[in-house]
């Protein structure tokens, strides 16, 4: 009797752990086809609104928008993604990119090798009266870049290579010991320049890293490193406290490794993330989005147009807006969490703010506000940043490359100084 009593008892327990098991699987294997869709959905982006004849990708959905290279240097390093990821083939990859490069020699228009923020995607014409960007240039030529070192040996690296040369980037410090946010042919250099913590960490590298047109190493030490302790973490934060100023660099450099003498800015990126998750978690009874556990304030669209949405430590202005990416995309930094926020997100808000190119830009719970469009930079960062979390791609080509280690090496970034 006994020894039936202790079969079955055993036989439930087995099954209950095979069930289990079966449970923590199943979950990984969820976030892991969940992760994948958002990446493939976020793709499609890119192909539908980018014209094939010029590569020039549109700023957003929106019908009418004009090209914004920043997102064309997303959509080049999305390219190398897709054909890894067997989304479309190396040769198609191949073809699109020698497109974009051929553009951007030919068509383009911009000044000293820099690109206008805004142009036609159609012409390469500059439109909205834009600016010549320093920043946007600088994401854009990170895809140039990674994109000519995936296709090495071939014409697209000898494109990359000379669109590299050619952006000078010393001409952008206007003979200050910073650089210029941008240029008008109206009225001259912009009176803004990056001077403190910012996503101009790509722009610094680039610049410092150049064979041809480099700004001098010692302007690294320049900009203001502003900090301040939050949950007894310090962080060298930027102005606005947006969390795409602690991933758009992010998504090219791994900075695991790297030290500004003893500041590491992925350590720094956690901690800035893990502060705007308790920002908001704290203004949970003031705004019914965050009140329902979402997060990731970051710039997007809102109720009222384009805001640099942040959270503390920064200038932290706020209305209730999310913009899904902000969680997302800090992934490499906070996985549990920014897993939990994605798997919340859409579960919850799957109908409003998911669609064929992923999720959406933005919502407001307090306002009854969904975004109906999505903005380019938003999908790049989220399908980089995924990756290199899943497989750590990009970081693995873009750190590779000659200007990178100059700059990591002529600043001093390889070893730690405390």
């Amino acid at each position: 009797m006994h020894t039936k009593l202790f079969k079955i008892t055993l036989g439930i327990l087995l099954i209950l752990f095979l069930f289990s098991t079966e449970i923590i699987f199943s979950e990984i294997e969820t976030d892991e086809v969940l992760l994948a869709k958002i990446q493939k959905d976020s793709f499609k982006y890119f192909l539908d609104f980018t014209p094939e004849e010029t590569g020039l990708t549109c700023d957003s959905s929106a019908i009418g928008s004009p090209c914004s290279i920043a997102a064309v240097g997303f959509y080049l390093a999305s390219l190398t993604i897709a054909t890894e990821n067997n989304w479309i083939t190396k040769q198609n990859a191949y073809e699109r990119a020698k497109t974009v490069l051929n553009s951007l020699k030919n068509k383009a228009h911009g000044k000293n090798g820099f690109f206008y923020h805004f142009i036609d995607p159609k012409t390469g014409k500059r439109v909205w009266g834009s600016e010549v960007s320093s920043i946007d240039t600088a994401l854009l030529m990170a895809g140039v870049l990674l994109v000519g070192d995936y296709f090495k040996g071939t014409p697209i690296e000898t494109t990359a290579k000379k669109l590299y040369e050619n952006v000078q980037w010393d001409w952008m410090l206007n003979n200050s010991s910073l650089i210029s946010h941008g240029y008008k042919p109206e009225s001259g250099f912009l009176p803004y320049y990056w001077d403190t913590y910012s996503e101009h960490l790509i722009l610094q590298a680039l610049a410092i890293g150049s064979p041809t047109h480099p700004i001098p190493p010692h302007l690294w030490n320049e900009w203001n490193r502003f900090e301040e302790y939050n949950n007894d973490k310090r962080i060298v934060y930027s102005f606005t406290g947006s969390l795409f100023t602690y991933q758009f660099s992010h998504a090219f450099i791994d900075f695991r490794k790297l030290y500004d003498m003893d500041i590491n800015y992925f350590e720094n990126s956690t901690y800035a993330t893990l502060a705007n998750k308790n920002f908001c978690k704290n203004l949970s009874s003031k705004y019914i989005t965050y009140e329902n556990n979402y997060w990731g304030l970051t710039a997007c669209l809102g109720p009222s147009g384009y805001k640099a949405y942040g959270a503390k430590p920064g200038r932290a202005y706020n209305d209730g807006t999310i913009a899904p990416y902000g969680s997302i995309s800090s992934i490499v930094f906070t996985p549990e969490k920014s897993i939990s926020a994605l798997n919340h997100l859409y579960n919850t808000q799957k109908e409003k703010l998911y669609g064929q190119y992923g999720f959406k830009d933005a919502f407001n719970l307090d306002r009854r506000w969904f975004a109906r469009k999505y903005l380019a930079i938003d999908q790049g960062i989220t399908i980089l940043m995924i990756e290199n979390y899943r497989s750590e791609l990009i970081w693995k080509y873009f750190m590779k490359l000659t200007p990178i280690k100059r700059w990591i090496d002529l600043c001093g970034l390889n070893k730690k100084n405390s």
